[in-house]
């Protein structure tokens, strides 16, 4: 037999009518996928970058609050012992051994301050008498001193005085009461460069602090970069500092949500574009596949539905952010989360209007941590506000909420709440517990827990009968309501954590604010291990 000849042109070449048919051509069905994936890969990454930006500038924004609220912290360490001066200058006619012998472990390097000095106010020429530490530069200013001292400062405030543009700039502080005035400083770097420490819970921003409304630079505090003012992504923050203000400006020196998180959106486009590559061969070449490709793309709606799910959860987990504001009551909350680093628990609190100058606070704790204890925590605290919305009294509202819970079945879990029914025009706090700890109640003449009776928690019977307990309140009264993480710690029994709360709010309770604030900062303690929300409610006449 002869030789057949070779596929392909006359002259037996191999693969020449592949070389005469040119480059592959794309069927619809691979431009179609191509092109689809490529739309959906660019919406992917662009939704991302938008999310990851946001959340990007939500995170500095907190980060920049919580700088604010530590800046403001520093307020009572500086104002107490300038006032406790002031004081004893007035009660020992200014003497000036004495305020030497008083400032003088304060004063010095390492130490609240630079110098302090004491004024007599009523006496002119306007000179310190007592001086502890260099002499303070305002002393060879006599018209700025008479001028800051006399008409600028308010009495019984921390006053700040900006001395920036010495070849040494500082800070001053004034404290007038009486007849004195105690005038202290703090020296600033001259070039007005700070470094955060690589340990430092800030070391992850750039800042730059102001004193004022503004962000010029001769108002220029301290700053961690050389170029001013900040650009790119920033927060910025007016923090009260006594009866002045600092303006607080950060960045973010890297990303605050996590490297990963910054280059998802380039990850979500190589992977999208790969995938988009790997689908269109295979639909051009592998169509009969086309049903495993539908059940993957259903298990990638389930992952998104998941996803959506628990973003909705959280959500609905979140607590209120704002309160009521009625006519004589002042209203003021913390939620403190566990130190462990979870970030939703199942403690929860609600002030809301109730009608006729009456108010109602509820405040809670659901067993357990994470993501279902803050899911259950979402379902409670909804429920509690839908009856409270029929009927605010504080006994029907947990006799309800008890009810729903066992009625739902199959839960394994128990919720404590207390409910106060807050009467303005009558004076009265009609108040029901279900297993929760009885508030801390400040008069004029003391504190101490209200005698509330405390019946079976959320979930624990089925149908409980819960008992009100209705108090009278003077004038001027704060109550605080809590939850167990703030007073309880390992290896303690309960009633020193309370007794501690009791004393420390005793200890002049002066704003609502500063009340709550001291309890959060001094009770929730660095190693702390379940959440805690703080209520302060304060009767203003």
């Amino acid at each position: 037999m002869g030789e057949r000849p070779a596929s392909g042109g006359p002259a037996g070449e191999p693969g020449a009518d592949a070389h005469r048919r040119g480059p592959w051509p794309p069927s619809p069905a691979f431009v179609s996928a191509l092109l689809l994936g490529a739309v959906v890969t660019a919406a992917l990454s662009l939704t991302t970058l938008i999310v990851y930006h946001r959340n990007e500038q939500r995170l500095l924004n907190l980060r920049g609050r919580e700088l604010s609220l530590v800046l403001a912290a520093q307020v009572p360490s500086l104002q107490t012992p300038l006032a406790s001066a002031a004081a004893l200058a007035d009660a020992t006619g200014g003497s000036p051994r004495r305020f030497r012998k008083f400032m003088a472990p304060l004063v010095g390097a390492g130490r609240s301050f630079s110098s302090a000095s004491l004024w007599p106010v009523g006496r002119m020429p306007l000179a310190p008498v007592a001086v502890v530490g260099p002499r303070p530069a305002l002393a060879a200013e006599a018209a700025r001193a008479q001028h800051f001292l006399l008409h600028g400062a308010r009495p019984g405030a921390l006053n700040v005085l900006g001395e920036l543009s010495r070849p040494h700039p500082g800070l001053g502080f004034a404290y007038v009461a009486g007849g004195y005035a105690i005038y202290a400083e703090n020296q600033l770097p001259a070039n007005r460069r700070s470094k955060i420490e690589s340990n430092n819970a800030f070391s992850d921003l750039n800042y730059a602090l102001y004193l004022g409304h503004s962000e010029h630079t001769s108002d220029l505090l301290l700053a961690s970069v050389t170029t001013l003012p900040i650009g790119g992504r920033r927060a910025k923050d007016i923090v009260p500092f006594g009866a002045a203000a600092f303006t607080v400006v950060v960045s973010s020196r890297a990303p605050l949500g996590g490297v990963f998180f910054s280059d998802l959106p380039w990850i979500v486009a190589l992977v999208g574009g790969i995938i988009t590559l790997a689908a269109a061969f295979m639909t051009d070449r592998l169509f009969r596949r086309r049903r495993d490709a539908e059940a993957l793309a259903a298990q990638l709606d389930l992952a998104v539905a998941e996803q959506r799910s628990i973003s909705q959860t959280l959500q609905h987990a979140l607590l209120p952010d704002t309160l009521p504001a009625l006519e004589g009551l002042e209203v003021n909350a913390r939620y403190i989360p566990a130190a462990s680093g979870v970030d939703v628990g199942g403690d929860w609190y609600d002030v809301v209007d109730a009608g006729q100058r009456r108010v109602l606070l509820v405040i809670g704790d659901v067993s357990g941590h994470g993501l279902r204890a803050a899911t259950t925590m979402a379902l409670v605290r909804h429920a509690a506000l839908a009856y409270a919305s029929q009927d605010a009294r504080p006994g029907a509202v947990l006799m309800r909420l008890s009810e729903f819970v066992t009625r739902r079945g199959g839960h394994d879990y128990f919720a404590t709440v207390l409910c106060a029914l807050i009467d303005l025009d009558a004076r009265r706090i009609t108040l029901a517990s279900a297993g929760h700890m009885a508030p801390l109640l400040l008069t004029g003449q003391g504190g101490d827990f209200m005698d509330v009776a405390t019946d079976l928690p959320i979930g624990v019977a089925g149908d409980p009968a819960y008992r009100e307990e209705t108090v009278s309140v003077p004038p001027g009264a704060t109550l605080v309501a809590f939850t167990d993480g703030l007073v309880e710690r390992r290896g303690e029994v309960i009633d020193v954590g309370l007794a501690r709360l009791r004393d420390l709010a005793m200890q002049s309770p002066g704003a609502l604010d500063d009340l709550v604030s001291r309890l959060a900062r001094e009770l929730a303690t660095e190693d702390h291990s379940d959440d805690t929300a703080i209520v302060g409610i304060k009767w203003q006449t």
